[in-house]
Parts: C-alpha cells; sequence; structure tokens
C-alpha cells in the first residue's frame, strides 16, 4: 500500500534527497552556492535555492520523526507535561458540564480517569480542546543534540529550523495524539472496571422472594399503573389509579388498591423511582397505615421502559401496555432482581461512568461476563426461570435456553436434573457445564435443589452409607455431617476440596447467597430539589459508584453526589472499599446548585465522630 503524500514525500519526487544526505553529512565539501545549485530544477518545482533547502529539511525532518530512539525519549518527556484544555474557539453551545474544564491545566502523571473521560467527551462535541504544555525551548535544544553534529556549521540555522520544524509539526503532535490515546485507553479500563463491579452488586441485590409485589409505575397526567404478581412472579392484576395532580383522585386509587393488597394477599408495595415516585409514595405510606403489614419501598426503574419495548416483554405480555409492561418490571425487580435485570441490556441500567465513550466492545464482553458470573454464582431454578435468565448459566446459550423453556411448557415441569437431557440438542457437554448452576426445587431428588453437581453424588451416597441414614436426614443437618469421615471419602477422582465443597453446601442447601431484603424509607417531607437546604440530614440509597464518589437517590428524582472526600472521615482511595451499589447512607447536604441540577452531599459529616477526644469532650461537657 502507497503511503500518503507528505511533504517530505513531495521532495522526495522533485530529487532532493540527496541534497537532504548532504545536509545530514557531518562536513559537506564545497560552498553553499555550488552545493544548492545542483538541485535547482524549475520543471521539478524546484526554483530557487530557498524551495531545494525546504524541501531537503522536510525530508530530514520527517526522517527524524520517524527515528523510535527519538520518539521514546519525547513520549518519556511529553508524559511527564501538563495536560490543557480550554474552550474550543468559536464554541456557542449551552451545555454546562463542561464549564469547570474551560481553562484547566494537570500534570499527566495525576489525572484522574473520570476527568480523561470528560475531557475526551468535551473534545468530541467541540467544546473543549486539549493540548499538553511542557518546555518546548528546552526539548527542542534537546533534540538539537540528539540529531545535529557540532561540525555542520555550513547549513546551522536551516538545519536548526528543520528541528523546530519536526517538533512543531510532526512530533509533538503525533505523540500528543498517542498520550492521549493511552490516557483514555486507561481510563476506558478503569471506567469498564467500575461498571462491572457496580453491575455485579446491583444484580446481587437481596430479593424479596417468595412474597406477592404490587408494582407501580408512578405518573401525573397518565396517572400510575398498577400491577399484582405472586410469589413466583407471575401477572395476577393490572389498573391504571390517578392518585396525583391533576386528578388527585386519592379515594378511588386508595380502594383499588387496597382491594388488590386484600384479593391478592400482598406483602410489598413497589414504587418507580421515575417522574411522581415521591409523591406516590407518600400516598402509598398513608395507605400502608391502614395495612400494618405491607410496607412500600422505592426500586430503581432504569432500563424498565427498554424492556417494556423489548422483543421479550411483547412475547411474554402481547396485549398489555408499554407502561403497564414497565410496572410488571419494576415488581419484579424487587422481588428478583437478578432475573429481571438480565432481560435488559446492562449498559441501559445506568450505574457505570461514561459509558457510552468507552470501547463498546470491551464493555459488553465485560459486562456479559459479570452477568454470567451473577447468574452461576446465585443458581437458576430451571423450573421457573426465563429464557433470558437460561442464557447466562455456563453451557447454555440463547438458543439452548429457548429450548428449555419451550420443552417445559410442552411436557411441564421438570423432575429432576436428568430430565434435561430429554431436551434437543441438550448434550452430556451442556449438561456438565451446565447442571451444578441449575436447580429443581421440590423435585424427586432433594440433591438436585442444591448446588452439588451429579457428577458428585456418589460421594453423597456413600456418606449416607457411612451414616447409615437417608439423603433427606444428611440435607441442613450440620451435626450430622460433622460426623463424616472426610478422609475416607477421597478417591481418584474425588480430592479433600471437592469433599469439603459437598460438606459445606449439604450444610446450607439450597440457600440464596445474596443478603437478605431491607426496605429503605425516605425522609419524609423531601420531595424534589427544591425542598433540599444545606445542612439537611436525609436517608437515600447508593445507586452508583465511580472512582471520584457516590451517586445517592434521596428521593428527590435526582441523584446527590457523595465526592470521594465526603464518603468517610478516614482517607478513601477507592469508593468500592467505602459503599455499593444499593447501599442504603445516611448523608448531608453540602450545596445545591439549581441551575445545573446538581446535589452535593456528604456521608462524612452524617457520621457520629467516635474519636476518643470526642468523646472525652463529650464527657467533660
Amino acid at each position: 500500500k502507497q503511503s500518503r503524500r507528505t511533504r517530505a514525500s513531495i521532495a522526495r519526487d522533485r530529487g532532493l534527497e540527496p541534497l537532504a544526505e548532504v545536509l545530514a553529512s557531518a562536513d559537506p565539501s564545497g560552498s553553499r552556492r555550488v552545493i544548492l545549485a545542483k538541485f535547482i530544477n524549475p520543471e521539478r518545482g524546484v526554483d530557487n535555492e530557498a524551495a531545494a533547502l525546504g524541501g531537503a529539511a522536510d525530508i530530514l525532518a520527517e526522517q527524524w520523526s520517524t527515528d523510535s530512539a527519538v520518539r521514546f525519549w519525547l513520549r518519556a518527556a511529553l508524559g511527564r507535561g501538563v495536560l490543557r484544555a480550554k474552550k474550543r474557539r468559536g464554541y456557542t453551545g449551552a451545555d454546562h458540564r463542561f464549564e469547570s474544564f474551560y481553562d484547566y491545566r494537570e500534570p499527566i502523571t495525576r489525572v484522574a480517569s473520570h476527568r480523561v473521560l470528560a475531557l475526551r467527551r468535551g473534545e468530541g462535541k467541540n467544546a473543549l480542546s486539549l493540548s499538553i504544555e511542557a518546555d518546548d525551548d528546552r526539548l527542542i535544544r534537546h533534540l538539537e543534540q540528539r540529531v545535529l553534529r557540532e561540525s555542520r556549521l555550513l547549513f546551522r540555522r536551516e538545519l536548526e529550523l528543520a528541528v523546530r520544524d519536526c517538533y512543531d509539526r510532526l512530533l509533538k503532535p503525533a505523540i500528543t495524539t498517542e498520550l492521549l490515546v493511552a490516557l483514555r485507553e486507561t481510563a476506558e479500563r478503569e471506567a469498564i472496571a467500575v461498571f462491572s463491579s457496580n453491575l455485579r452488586e446491583l444484580l446481587l441485590a437481596p430479593p424479596a422472594s417468595g412474597q406477592a409485589i404490587l408494582g407501580i409505575d408512578p405518573g401525573f397526567r397518565t396517572g400510575c399503573k398498577a400491577v399484582v404478581i405472586d410469589r413466583t412472579g407471575k401477572l395476577l392484576a393490572y389498573s391504571t389509579v390517578y392518585p396525583t395532580p391533576p386528578t388527585n383522585d386519592v379515594v378511588g386509587a386508595e380502594q383499588e388498591i387496597l382491594d388488590f393488597i386484600d384479593t391478592h394477599r400482598v406483602d410489598l408495595i413497589a414504587v418507580g423511582n421515575g417522574t411522581a415516585s415521591r409523591e406516590t409514595l407518600t400516598f402509598c405510606s398513608r395507605l400502608t397505615q391502614k395495612r400494618p403489614s405491607v410496607r412500600a419501598v422505592a426500586v430503581n426503574e432504569s432500563g424498565a421502559s427498554i424492556y417494556s419495548a423489548s422483543a421479550a416483554a411483547r412475547e411474554e405480555f402481547p396485549d398489555l401496555d408499554l407502561t403497564v409492561r414497565g410496572a410488571v418490571s419494576i415488581a419484579r425487580r424487587l422481588q428478583d432482581p437478578l432475573a429481571e435485570l438480565v432481560k435488559i441490556d446492562p449498559k441501559s441500567i445506568g450505574v457505570g461512568q461514561y459509558q457510552h465513550d468507552v470501547n463498546q466492545t470491551a464493555l459488553k464482553k465485560s459486562l456479559d461476563r459479570v452477568v454470567s458470573s451473577a447468574v452461576n454464582y446465585v443458581g437458576v431454578d430451571v423450573n421457573t426461570a426465563s429464557a433470558a435468565l437460561l442464557s447466562y448459566v455456563s453451557g447454555i446459550g440463547p438458543h439452548l435456553a429457548s429450548s428449555i423453556v419451550t420443552y417445559r411448557d410442552v411436557y411441564g415441569r421438570f423432575e429432576t436434573r436428568r430430565a434435561l437431557h430429554d431436551i434437543p440438542r441438550f448434550g452430556p457437554k451442556a449438561f456438565e457445564q451446565s447442571a451444578g448452576f441449575l436447580r429443581v426445587r421440590n423435585g424427586s431428588d432433594p440433591l438436585d435443589a442444591s448446588a452439588v453437581h451429579p457428577e458428585s453424588y456418589h460421594v453423597v451416597g456413600r456418606m449416607v452409607t457411612q451414616l447409615g441414614c437417608s439423603t433427606a436426614d444428611l440435607l441442613g443437618n450440620e451435626s450430622l455431617l460433622q460426623r463424616v469421615d472426610r478422609e475416607r471419602l477421597v478417591d481418584d477422582q474425588t480430592g479433600l476440596l471437592t469433599v469439603d465443597d459437598i460438606l459445606t453446601e449439604l450444610a446450607k442447601p439450597a440457600r440464596d447467597p445474596r443478603q437478605h431484603f431491607e426496605p429503605l424509607r425516605f425522609t419524609e417531607g423531601v420531595h424534589s430539589i427544591d425542598d433540599l437546604k444545606p445542612g439537611m440530614t436525609l436517608e437515600g440509597v447508593v445507586t452508583n459508584v465511580t472512582r471520584f464518589g457516590a451517586f445517592v437517590d434521596v428521593g428527590v428524582h435526582h441523584d446527590g453526589l457523595v465526592h470521594i472526600s465526603e464518603l468517610d472521615r478516614r482517607f478513601v482511595k477507592d469508593p468500592t472499599e467505602v459503599v455499593k451499589v444499593g447501599d442504603p447512607v445516611t448523608v448531608e447536604v453540602l450545596d445545591v446548585d439549581q441551575r445545573r441540577q446538581r446535589i452535593s452531599l456528604s456521608r462524612r459529616r452524617a457520621i457520629p465522630d467516635r474519636s476518643p477526644n470526642k468523646a472525652r469532650s463529650a464527657q467533660r461537657a
């Protein structure tokens, strides 16, 4: 492939490469006029001495700029420079997010990954121009020492100009681009790691399993869509109520919801945290006073609208409106976050930093690994799981997952794991990889509800023989399991570590590794950003964790930011060491920026000071 045309390649076509070699030689012989006269050729575009010298200088500048040793040196030197951002000339946009970068300087070695991504986003929107500041004169002098020799006096001035041109036109722009690309790639890797970590925490959020849930997708003009799902996630009933402005039919909405609660024995009310969320929560809180056994909680509805318009939602609820499907998704998110969130593209969940600015292929691979890991960690009930959930089980892809659901719909529930062999294309390899993550609850073999792989059932059989009991007697009986002679169970196929893993699983069979669900209640009387005042103490939930801090939902439709410096009383290097997505937190309001809709919060100031000096001062008081 022919390389692109450059000033140097044009000069070579004009026959000036021998002149460049003369200029680069240690002691060129002859006078300047004699040397240059040989290369003046108007027919080839070299009209005079200046044109000849300029072309030769372009050739030398390109040669120096491609020298690997020179580039390595300059890359290290500029890498210790300062990253500069300023408002791009002519930019008239009203995007206030980049105002803090209109005159920004920071050493490259200290630039945080999230700032790199913010700067690159501003550059991409033509709001910012980026550059690297360094002592250019010093670097040019050093470059002269590397490429020039002291004996080259005949064309010294031209060579010095060529060195400066090489630095200004070729080397510095190229190395600056390389450094900015390297900064972006490093920042992208960190952003993908943050997104993956947050996604895992969100997927493994405590489920409100085994409870009937009333889900509400709140709204003003169009009303609130209310649905009821049973303890397995099946839709039982749905309706639209209007407890919020402009209709304000509180009495009618209350009667409708109470009928749902009484008829279907509802345990929890899940309210989406979007528009009209706080107003709807307030309505539900008053309503639950008449039904004390029922609690109302806010649920993060990010991505619910995307799911409600998806092919999977249309296939499951072809006759329902989009908003009703969204309410079903909100209710199911509370009941089992993992099972519901796997139906949504992870990038739509919104728990990352600058996820739309990073390499999308690398992001998808990382997020898919996280989802698969979380699904396999928890395990899947093969008789109730959706095709979307089954597709993330090790050894099972989308096509095989659909085959499992189709087979289940036609022939009924699976009684054993071995029954999976009857599914078309479910071969021995797929069974070997997936069986340990699939659960058959209330089946004919109690081990099928545990994480013990069928290939290890014989080990459990030998335990039963040892103790003279049944498999059912062994499950959950820690005192009985302690009597097992572990050493006698070791053979060529089963090691001691595997035996210990089996004993651990048998002690708590079919356990859910996720934490117990605890509902969060927002601070009463705070519904919008207008209600916030500096110094207020609020209850909230962490919705996103980034490298620069954590975002907290305090129930005002706009998440507030707890900067990393305000996360804890001690120094925090990594916010994930202190908080995780889904954690309930108590925060203090620091500042409210109405124009940019930004809320600054502090967790550090809301934490009681338990230092010895503080305690002694309190005792003296």
